[in-house]
């Protein structure tokens, strides 16, 4: 049976009117305030254009609402647009893998939300998005898909309820904050106020006498930097607080779920059965606070945000969490470690960046010279924590890489879901007997995590370990 087509809800019109107003402050705020006393030909004719796309952004909010309507079919979700150009999309119900919910604040006021149907195919086929509907909608719409989607026949079968697995505590917020850095966010834009007043008045010359005050008063220093650290941290703890508050993940048989955001909602499920891998990563901080973030590479998933975990959580924590949800990607703590050899060929790669620095200071710039010492130093750096942190192991049908410096990844798949594996090594790397293997996993657009400085003995053991892969399957 096909439902009736519907428009979306009315409070659409105010959503993108909000949406267009926001996109569009910043010109309004260059053009009419700052530049107000202008007269220069580039700020007149830039009024007039930006009220000309006003106008015409408002026209097609009310054209989109009035011509876009959608209808719930038996064998597909079929989407009408346009005003003079018709035009008709279906999207079958087997073919949506995840979908998620986002709901913002004007949302909230209206007691609405969005949802988002994503697919396993990429371009405009990629998602198909309801942008302003009932929350008992959004309910109906899953429903159907959920009926068209299953595969027992019984229809009176009850689903098992969801696990939940993690849920954020203010503890965790704050660990966030701090390991995020977000609290830092005040000080590029007390300086991005400072260079603004100065434009306007003449304030460097009262500032400088300011400062030589608080030099004299350090105990008033002291207090306006407590002050402003106080600020920045709350600042860091609100921000933090909206995008991962109420942060909620869970799972049945079939799905995982998260939910996150406090006011500005998303809410999001994906099949187990279209994870192709799972990618650990760690920062510099996050490994000194011992945190880690968890993502799935999703077969049906265009956005890497909607496959994450919460991105602060305990490294044991999320280790016994992921494999509760996912058994069959357990992640080893012990891997073989490369030869010295594959540390010196890193040292031995060419340093395009130093050189390109020293070429660019030597004309423009030579009493700058030693930046490009700075540059050449913290590359062997980063090389030697990249040689340090890289590892790899394969156990039965799974194999996980681990590589990087300041930013620590590990990788981890099964043999039946790579879709290529690539082997090449170049001309240096066959004088140190050494190749770079490349994994390639379905997701949009394709994952490839590559492993470089594998001995040739192991490359061609990997080779034929993932093409008898059809022997095991």
């Amino acid at each position: 049976m096909t439902h009736p087509a519907k428009r979306y809800h009315p409070a659409y019109i105010i959503v993108e009117l909000v949406s267009t107003a926001k996109s569009l402050f910043g010109f309004y705020l260059l053009l009419f305030i700052l530049k107000a006393n202008s007269t220069a030909g580039w700020v007149v004719w830039g009024r007039y254009a930006l009220l000309v796309a006003t106008a015409w952004s408002i026209l097609s909010i009310f054209a989109k609402w009035i011509f876009n309507r959608y209808e719930l079919g038996t064998h597909s979700i079929i989407f009408k647009e346009g005003m003079f150009i018709k035009k008709q999309k279906n999207v079958a119900w087997n073919r949506i893998h995840s979908h998620k919910s986002h709901t913002t604040f004007v949302h909230r006021w209206f007691g609405l939300t969005s949802l988002t149907m994503e697919t396993g195919a990429n371009g405009d086929d990629a998602t198909y998005e309801f942008p302003v509907i009932t929350e008992s909608e959004k309910n109906r719409i899953l429903s159907y898909l959920e009926q068209k989607q299953e595969t027992k026949e019984s229809e009176e079968e009850i689903l098992p309820d969801r696990r939940i697995h993690f849920q954020t505590t203010r503890k965790d917020l704050i660990k966030a904050s701090f390991s995020s850095l977000s609290f830092l966010a005040i000080f590029p834009l007390l300086s991005a106020v400072y260079f603004n007043l100065a434009d306007f008045f003449a304030i460097e010359k009262s500032a400088e006498s300011a400062w030589h005050y608080l030099l004299d008063h350090i105990w008033i220093l002291i207090v306006l930097i407590i002050a402003a650290m106080s600020l920045s941290i709350l600042i860091g703890f609100v921000k933090t607080s909206i995008k991962y508050g109420n942060y909620i993940i869970s799972d049945d048989p079939e799905r995982i779920y998260i939910e996150k955001g406090m006011g500005n909602e998303v809410s999001f499920s994906i099949p187990k059965n279209k994870v192709q891998a799972v990618r650990v990563e760690q920062t510099m901080v996050k490994r000194m606070l011992g945190l880690v973030s968890i993502k799935l590479i999703s077969a049906g998933s265009s956005e890497e945000e909607i496959s994450s975990f919460y991105p602060f959580m305990p490294k044991r924590e999320a280790y016994d969490m992921l494999h509760a949800i996912l058994p069959h990607y357990p992640i080893q703590e012990k891997m073989e470690r490369f030869p010295l050899k594959v540390l010196w060929l890193k040292l031995s790669q060419p340093y395009y960046l130093t050189i390109a620095a020293a070429a660019g200071l030597w004309i423009f710039k030579q009493d700058w010279m030693w930046v490009a010492g700075v540059i050449f130093a913290v590359s062997i750096l980063l090389r030697f924590l990249d040689y340090w942190f890289t590892s790899y192991s394969r156990h039965g049908s799974t194999v996980q890489i681990r590589k990087g410096g300041w930013l620590n990844e590990t990788f981890i798949t099964h043999r039946h879901r790579i879709q290529q594996m690539t082997v090449k090594h170049s001309w240096l790397q066959r004088k140190f007997g050494v190749a770079t293997i490349t994994f390639s996993n379905r997701a949009k657009p394709t994952h490839e995590s590559l492993l470089y400085g594998v001995s040739k003995d192991e490359a061609g053991s990997l080779y034929e370990w993932y093409h008898n892969k059809s022997v095991s399957n």
